[in-house]
């Protein structure tokens, strides 16, 4: 049986990025999300990567292929539209928002208006080691996959508490 999972973030081959995590390396960072992807992922469980992929160059784009499963991705702000068609090599789909099972996929979380006509959760990616608040709580109806939330560790709905 196959497992629905969903990460965002990876940001593969930045710098910067790595550094921030606490990686020396570019590779170090990547092996690392490499390792953790595919100690949960097997080749028949489907992935939504929730944006950001890279940081805008698609020269990383073949680390994909060493991802277990079946991917599908949400574009994010740092996935240049110009390189959907290479993505389209790595991936089963490529595109905007998702409407999977009545929660919203979204690399950015979207605006809560959003979350009053019947789909009433986001699972999204962007805002990295935040939470969307809630008169000063975490709002429940958002759930933060990005990479440093989730322990590099892509998350089912069950995992992230939606379903049972």
């Amino acid at each position: 049986m196959s497992i629905v999972r969903f990460i965002a973030d990876l940001h593969l081959s930045h710098a910067n990025m790595a550094k921030r995590r606490g990686f020396s390396t570019v590779e170090e960072h990547d092996e690392h999300i490499i390792a953790k992807w595919n100690s949960v992922v097997n080749k028949r469980d489907v992935t939504y990567i929730l944006g950001d992929v890279t940081m805008e160059k698609s020269s990383p784009y073949p680390l994909l292929d060493r991802l277990n499963g079946i991917k599908h991705i949400v574009l994010g702000n740092h996935d240049r539209r110009q390189d959907t068609k290479k993505l389209f090599q790595y991936a089963e789909s490529v595109g905007g928002m998702i409407n999977y099972k009545g929660v919203f996929l979204t690399h950015c979380p979207i605006h809560s208006d959003e979350l009053e006509y019947g789909i009433v959760k986001n699972i999204h990616g962007h805002i990295h080691d935040k939470v969307v608040m809630l008169n000063g709580c975490p709002d429940p109806r958002y759930f933060c996959v990005s990479c440093e939330q989730v322990d590099y560790l892509p998350k089912s709905l069950k995992d992230l508490g939606i379903e049972r």
